[in-house]
């Protein structure tokens, strides 16, 4: 069980309410605050994770968490009829949905209202599921897992892209220097919002990384798990098979 983290330590909502409060708080902020603190590297990782799964050529592929469909966009890189993707946050989605619009491709990509832990598709209905940066913000994370697993095809492939921790020295003292004082301290300024940028370290913190959730992957049942580390291990990619 990993520890709970909650965006809003005063609040008495749930996780899951609090996580899509501060979503909808950030969401106008939230793709120049991403890619900017991330000096853009957060788009060599999807790019990498696309690359991948492009090799199976899933037609039908569910991006979970999808914000506002960063991972969707890339996803078409992988020529699939169709990504649909889903998120608990309106404001997030309403961004989505405008960059979907300005680029035509609403035949292509579909979002959708939509919970990790409740997911509204058939048993084995996608060839792929992906989620970045999602599976921290699940209230019940192996309910989460188990549910993005059920929506998959026997033999189909789950991509978890996700927050790791450095650990070379001397590249984990100025990661984490970084991490948890200047992000936090631009973020709020940006962002307008007290805590999103705060929570983001604290809850990759709080969770599991590489071997510790590769071993929770496998005892949900995939048939195999790899786990690919990137950028000196500020983030992890995890390919499972159905």
């Amino acid at each position: 069980m990993t520890k709970s983290v909650l965006p809003y330590h005063q609040n008495a909502t749930n996780k899951k309410e609090q996580v899509a409060e501060m979503f909808d708080n950030i969401s106008g902020r939230y793709d120049f605050l991403n890619h900017f603190l991330s000096l853009g590297i957060d788009k060599l990782w999807r790019k990498k994770a696309i690359s991948i799964l492009k090799k199976e050529n899933p037609k039908l592929i569910l991006d979970v968490a999808t914000g506002t469909a960063d991972f969707a966009f890339e996803a078409l890189r992988a020529n699939p009829e169709k990504v649909i993707g889903i998120d608990i946050s309106e404001g997030m989605l309403a961004q989505g949905r405008k960059k979907i619009s300005k680029a035509s491709l609403i035949h292509k990509i579909e979002l959708q209202t939509g919970d990790s832990e409740n997911i509204l598709f058939p048993d084995n209905y996608f060839d792929a599921v992906i989620v970045a940066f999602g599976v921290r913000n699940f209230e019940n994370l192996n309910k989460g897992i188990e549910n993005m697993k059920r929506v998959l095809k026997p033999g189909g492939t789950l991509m978890i892209l996700e927050f790791s921790k450095p650990e070379s020295f001397p590249f984990n003292v100025l990661y984490n220097f970084y991490f948890k004082k200047i992000l936090p301290l631009f973020g709020r300024l940006v962002s307008k919002d007290h805590r999103a940028y705060s929570y983001l370290p604290e809850s990759v913190q709080a969770f599991p990384y590489g071997k510790a959730f590769v071993v929770i992957l496998k005892s949900l049942g995939f048939k195999s798990v790899e786990c690919l580390n990137l950028t000196m291990g500020i983030s992890a990619l995890y390919i499972c098979k159905k």
